[in-house]
């Protein structure tokens, strides 16, 4: 019998998810976790865990329309936290339909998970089911990471840094091939997403955004690569414009570059006169707003005053 490769494997082992779990049991456990059974929604509870946070508003509308037409047709996956209480593992968004058409009931399986397991079947489901902006799958992995290791967040980092430093040889080896290393390493492997490496240097930096840009990455409004390059802008008025343009005019990664080399001024000098050519751009863009909003008419007016007097001096 030919042996599949791990390569060839989407996802292995036991982070394939939730059928996984299921497929993974005996049949008289299969029996048990696979008879759903309705409960009261007041006993179950979402996950501090939980690796998506952000939910497509316009999808979630689409989920409770169905939800409200045809009830759930998968249960949640849910385990035991107290008595008769319950804490979701797989579903939240089924759940949060459910409560936002007001069933008192909801259809569960329940399975006995240790935080771990819990953890890593809600970040597989995750991204099986709808994907995970890059930002949410970052801080998933970590969260993943940290149950495993036992280190923070911090060190996590800071652990993967010097694997990366030492795989390329800048420093002395001392961390890759250690117990803990070889534990991240393999957690990377088990997920089959991506390798720690490409998550050293594509996803560690996207936790060092600037807010702004963090909150449209989040939002799934742009790409993460977008957000890096525009990430690296340290003009905070210049970059919060390319990223409203970039959203609104959905410029390609090429397009933010060209931009950003356009702005690189020579001098403070050029600067200022640059923000006021890019300011006057998005005023004529805005005329109909403008002019529909007495108080932004009147404060525009103002500042218009104080510029023409400003080069009157």
């Amino acid at each position: 019998m030919t042996q599949t490769k791990k390569k060839e494997q989407p996802y292995t082992s036991k982070l394939r998810g939730v059928a996984a779990l299921l497929e993974s049991t005996t049949s008289e456990e299969v029996i048990a976790t696979k008879a759903a059974e309705l409960i009261p929604i007041d006993r179950v509870h979402q996950s501090n865990s939980q690796p998506r946070r952000y939910f497509d508003p316009i999808k979630q509308e689409q989920l409770e329309a169905s939800v409200n037409q045809h009830g759930i047709l998968e249960p949640l996956l849910v385990r035991p936290i107290e008595l008769e209480q319950y804490e979701i593992v797989a579903g939240e968004r089924r759940f949060l339909a459910a409560k936002a058409i007001g069933l008192s009931k909801v259809p569960v399986v329940v399975k006995q998970l240790t935080d771990v397991e819990a953890m890593q079947i809600a970040l597989i489901e995750n991204l099986q089911r709808a994907e995970l902006n890059p930002l949410e799958e970052t801080e998933g992995i970590l969260q993943l990471l940290s149950i495993e290791t036992e280190l923070s967040k911090d060190e996590l980092v800071l652990l993967l840094y010097k694997m990366q430093n030492e795989a390329k040889g800048k420093v002395t080896q001392n961390v890759l091939g250690s117990p803990v290393s070889e534990k991240v390493i393999e957690l990377f492997e088990s997920l089959g997403k991506l390798s720690w490496e490409s998550f050293v240097s594509s996803r560690l930096p996207l936790l060092k955004l600037p807010p702004e840009i963090l909150t449209v990455l989040e939002q799934g409004k742009i790409e993460y690569t977008k957000a890096k390059t525009i990430g690296r802008v340290k003009d905070k008025t210049f970059r919060k414009q390319l990223i409203e343009e970039a959203i609104a005019s959905s410029l390609s990664l090429s397009q933010i570059r060209a931009r950003i080399n356009d702005f690189q001024p020579k001098s403070q000098q050029e600067a200022i006169f640059y923000r006021l050519d890019s300011a006057y751009k998005r005023v004529k863009k805005s005329k109909k707003l403008l002019l529909s909003n007495p108080k932004k008419q009147k404060k525009l007016d103002s500042l218009l005053t104080q510029i023409e007097n400003l080069i009157s001096e």
